[in-house]
């Protein structure tokens, strides 16, 4: 919402920025999307990591008592 209301912000002080950037946008979106991806995959492998890591002292504890 913050974003479309800056985009109409910008539509009334410069029109011709607003529309380039409405016509660039999709192309930037499609640039950073194997950014994002890799991302996605590089928490889920510390994640992994992490519950690897974590598994001994979780066992150890022991069932956790439900009330």
């Amino acid at each position: 919402m913050t974003n479309f209301l800056l985009w109409l912000v910008l539509l009334i002080i410069c029109w011709p920025i607003a529309l380039a950037v409405l016509v660039i946008y999709p192309f930037i979106w499609l640039l950073m999307l194997p950014f994002r991806l890799i991302g996605i995959t590089v928490k889920g492998v510390f994640e992994l990591l992490n519950w690897i890591i974590t598994l001994p002292f979780r066992i150890l504890k022991g069932p956790s008592s439900i009330r």
